[in-house]
């Protein structure tokens, strides 16, 4: 892969790496780095930044700036990129599979043996994990809210997606919300606050990233056709999370609603299966996509499990990384134009509202039965967002509540 030469009046940077360093660096932040998309960020900037001294702080800056900015997992497209700047393509590898190996391992040895979760322990331990995923989704709409919808219109953009995908359901619903979002916020939100942002550093040349896009857009649409065109599961369940991955624009939590409806409403997982892995993702570190990892664990494809699992997570973060291939060489001018901020403010918008029906279906439905459900869940609620506890400490707690409730 080509890069551009340093503009001369950006800071000098040390890339030169070796991948091997790479690979240990973020397998050690694969361990450790628990509490979602923002925490992640910040063990990069502290590992990476500060300590290592691989890139400056504005390099650091302007590369977060275009991942939050792109659909995708965030903290793994900037992870991609950090590798990447390192030690180039295989730099970019060894970042991503060391980031990711921990948690989807961890993911796949639940999926592999959820089958032993029987009986009242078991049972109560699975609902416990679906209070975990209500306390969690809750607290990732309210932020997500106070974040994307700051104004009037951006509200109503929220709650126009959560009539939306009421009112069409499935994906159909989720892109018709999104699209709405993007539409609106080209029309309406074009006053949004420019970014000073120079030209990332070492960013693929400009050819390489309209081949990214063109790659992009062909998996996207030329995926479902081949998956109708033969036989064999495994194209149809890359689709499906390709096209998860394709449409995550505001956090790694905005995955959960998107995968529902390609994974349980297609009959591939069951909807308890599906919040359970979804509450066990939370007590694991490393990225929430890996989550994919469990799904393609538990489908049924005739094909080993390992199969499946990789087949899935491939999908799900494949287009982060081909978008911010496609974004690298043509960020500095992207961010300043007022219509693609415009877009980008009203499809974050939207996704609140596609989250914010989540939240209600499968999630709450699913695991509130009971006045004595609400009120662990809103205790895990208050513990994530008043107390700031990690994610873990709540897994955990919940987890033996379930135990618990299944004995009363």
């Amino acid at each position: 892969m080509s890069f551009t030469e340093c503009p001369a009046n950006l800071p000098e940077v040390h890339v030169k790496g070796h991948v091997l360093e790479v690979f240990v660096a973020f397998f050690m932040l694969g361990l450790t780095s628990f509490g979602g998309p923002v925490a992640h960020l910040g063990y990069f900037r502290e590992e990476i930044v500060k300590n290592r001294k691989w890139l400056s702080e504005e390099t650091y800056g302007d590369l977060v700036a275009l991942c939050q900015f792109l659909p995708g997992p965030a903290s793994s497209q900037v992870g991609f990129g950090l590798g990447l700047m390192r030690a180039g393509p295989l730099g970019a590898l060894a970042a991503f599979f060391a980031f990711t190996a921990p948690s989807a391992l961890l993911l796949f040895g639940f999926a592999y043996w959820a089958s032993a979760f029987e009986g009242p322990v078991g049972m109560g331990l699975i609902h416990g994990l679906k209070l975990v995923a209500v306390a969690v989704v809750a607290q990732a709409v309210w932020g997500m809210a106070r974040n994307f919808c700051a104004d009037q219109f951006r509200a109503g953009l929220a709650v126009l997606a959560v009539v939306l995908v009421v009112a069409f359901g499935g994906s159909g619903g989720q892109i018709a919300a999104i699209v709405a979002g993007g539409l609106g916020g080209f029309l309406f939100c074009r006053s949004e606050p420019k970014t000073e942002v120079r030209e990332v550093l070492f960013a693929p040349k400009g050819w390489i990233g309209l081949l990214s896009a063109l790659l992009f857009a062909v998996l996207l649409f030329g995926l479902p056709v081949l998956s109708d065109m033969v036989v064999d599961p495994l194209p149809g369940v890359f689709a499906s999370f390709y096209h998860s991955g394709s449409l995550v624009f505001g956090g790694g939590h905005v995955v959960l609603p998107l995968l529902e409806a390609e994974v349980v409403g297609n009959g591939l997982v069951s909807q308890s299966s599906f919040l359970a892995g979804y509450g066990a993702t939370q007590a694991v570190p490393g990225p929430l996509f890996t989550f994919a990892g469990y799904l393609g664990t538990e489908m049924q494809t005739g094909y080993a499990a390992w199969i499946g699992a990789c087949v899935a997570l491939l999908g799900i973060f494949l287009p982060g990384a081909l978008l911010l291939i496609a974004g690298l060489p043509y960020w500095a001018v992207l961010r300043q134009i007022p219509s693609a901020r415009g877009v980008m403010a009203g499809a974050n918008a939207a996704v609140v509202g596609v989250l914010g029906a989540a939240l209600y279906a499968p999630v709450w439905t699913s695991a509130i039965l009971e006045e004595k459900d609400f009120a662990a869940a809103l205790c895990g609620y208050v513990l994530l967002v008043s107390f700031k506890s990690p994610p873990w400490v709540v897994v955990v707690l919940l987890g033996l509540t379930g135990i618990g409730f299944a004995f009363i």
